[in-house]
């Protein structure tokens, strides 16, 4: 049983310390989450750069496609090792520990990057990061709900300030990493997100102990220790197979992205399927779930364009784009910012709204399809431009762009995390929320797909790579209004 003490209790509710009015626990997980999306984002905004930029310009000269695949291949990845991290924190650490040793390696894997140079160092120190970052993703959250009991009514408000720490640390670190980038290379650019993320782990490990006490410290499920050597094994023989297949070159890396996806999709179809055939999964249940497999795909749809903020929208910042704003150029890295900033600005307007109309607010599935029709619509400002030279495109209309990718992430993303705990059988629940994560790591690993695709040296095949993505965004936004009452009827008391 868990040592904690949860802040509900009347008898030491009184004495105990706060964070905006929520347990002190907050304060600490917040920080250590800040600095991790600080030094994740900050250092991803200079990924694809890093990869495909000359030597000359202290980049490893790789080829822009298949940078672009790896940059979006790594992004699913991460999202599959939230997976992983699941794992070991319900069979073998706990959450807390899960989460401080993600947060070491974390910090490992960007001193690797700002250290070591090549491709030795990139493949380290991303390896590092991915599995970190899939862990602190998990087990944070994890640990947070901990510090509440099942009934405290600060529950809703404690993840809503602790989702904030998300968007500041997205906010700050391109915009920092890219600066510095600018200012010295992109060694230092890693530096500094390797600076963010020891602070964050210094100032975690300062207040563990006084701040979180046993809130996560329980194995939930210990695996038994007869079956340690299966799972090595069987890991080790994984990883063996894995760099092996691309030490060799039988598996180019051009095509990890499609490999990502692949395995995505499998895991979703099991985890479906799993449920589907269970015996402990009610009629209604599998009716709710017959009615999701439409939102799971739109979600793929969605996160395959809003995920090229990182592979097709990085290159059009850095070959497109007027970047002088006001009285300083921005980096192609900084470009990365608005998003945060808009989700900052506008995600409580949106709550607000949300709250306001109550039982009259658009159904889940109405708001994944205005959420595709949104950034759909928001290519076609792509157009006007196609063909045009270095600078040609002003600063705004990419900056309008991504205001509507944000509309778009604020109308799908926070939904799709809420839905997916409300159709989730009773006996399925993280293995629904997994396979919606799993929608994620497929539409990641898409955006890398659609990176080795853009060729923006030819005008003709530019303009068809936009008008296709934004008519099969569009038409599939379209599908999903269309079918909001089949979708109601299936999730029965669910909108």
């Amino acid at each position: 049983m868990s040592s904690v003490t949860h802040a509900s209790d009347p008898e030491v509710a009184p004495k105990e310390r706060k964070f905006f009015g929520q347990p002190w626990g907050l304060a600490n997980l917040f920080g250590i989450e800040l600095w991790e999306r600080f030094s994740f984002y900050g250092m991803q905004a200079l990924l694809a750069f890093y990869m495909y930029y000359s030597t000359t310009e202290g980049g490893l000269g790789m080829d822009q496609t298949t940078a672009l695949n790896l940059v979006g291949a790594y992004g699913g990845f991460v999202y599959m090792m939230a997976l992983v991290a699941s794992f070991v924190g319900d069979r073998l650490l706990g959450a807390e520990r899960t989460l401080f040793y993600s947060a070491v390696l974390v910090m490992v894997g960007h001193i690797v990057l700002a250290l070591v140079p090549g491709g030795a160092g990139l493949a380290i120190g991303l390896i590092c990061i991915g599995v970190g970052s899939g862990g602190v993703k998990t087990s944070s959250q994890v640990v947070l709900g901990e510090l509440y009991s099942r009934t405290d009514p600060r529950r809703d408000a404690g993840f809503s300030i602790f989702y904030m720490s998300v968007n500041i640390g997205a906010l700050f670190g391109p915009a920092l990493t890219g600066a510095i980038w600018g200012m010295a290379g992109f060694h230092w650019g890693f530096g500094l997100a390797a600076i963010g993320m020891a602070l964050g782990l210094i100032q975690y490990t300062l207040m563990r102990k006084s701040s979180i006490g046993g809130a996560g410290s329980e194995i939930p499920n210990p695996l038994p220790h007869s079956e340690y050597g299966k799972w090595i094994n069987g890991t080790l023989l994984v990883v063996a197979i894995v760099v092996g297949l691309l030490v060799t070159g039988v598996v180019p890396l051009s095509s990890l992205s499609w490999i990502v996806f692949a395995v995505a999709l499998a895991a979703t179809v099991l985890l479906l399927w799993e449920m589907f055939h269970s015996d402990e999964v009610t009629a209604a249940e599998k009716s709710r779930l017959t009615g999701y497999i439409p939102l799971l795909v739109g979600s793929v749809a969605f996160f395959a364009i809003f995920q090229s903020q990182f592979t097709v929208v990085a290159v059009y910042s850095d070959q497109r784009v007027n970047l002088d704003l006001l009285l300083w150029e921005l980096t192609p890295a900084q470009v990365q910012s608005f998003n945060p900033l808009f989700i900052i600005m506008f995600s409580p307007i949106l709550a607000a709204v949300w709250t306001m109309l109550g039982d009259r607010q658009w159904s889940s599935s109405v708001k994944f399809g205005v959420a595709n029709i949104v950034i759909g619509v928001s290519l076609f400002l792509f157009l006007p431009f196609v063909g045009g030279g270095e600078r040609s495109t002003p600063l705004v209309v990419l900056v309008l762009i991504l205001f509507l990718f944000t509309m778009g992430e604020l109308l799908l993303s926070p939904v799709g995390n809420s839905l997916a705990t409300k159709v989730a059988p009773e006996a399925f629940k993280s293995r629904l929320f997994a396979a919606w994560l799993m929608t994620v790591s497929m539409g990641t690993a898409l955006s890398g797909v659609l990176g080795s695709l853009y060729n923006p040296d030819d005008a003709s095949a530019e303009r068809t790579f936009f008008l296709t993505l934004s008519a099969v965004t569009i038409a599939l936004g379209v599908v999903l209004i269309a079918i909001r009452r089949w979708v109601l009827e299936k999730f029965a008391d669910v909108r």
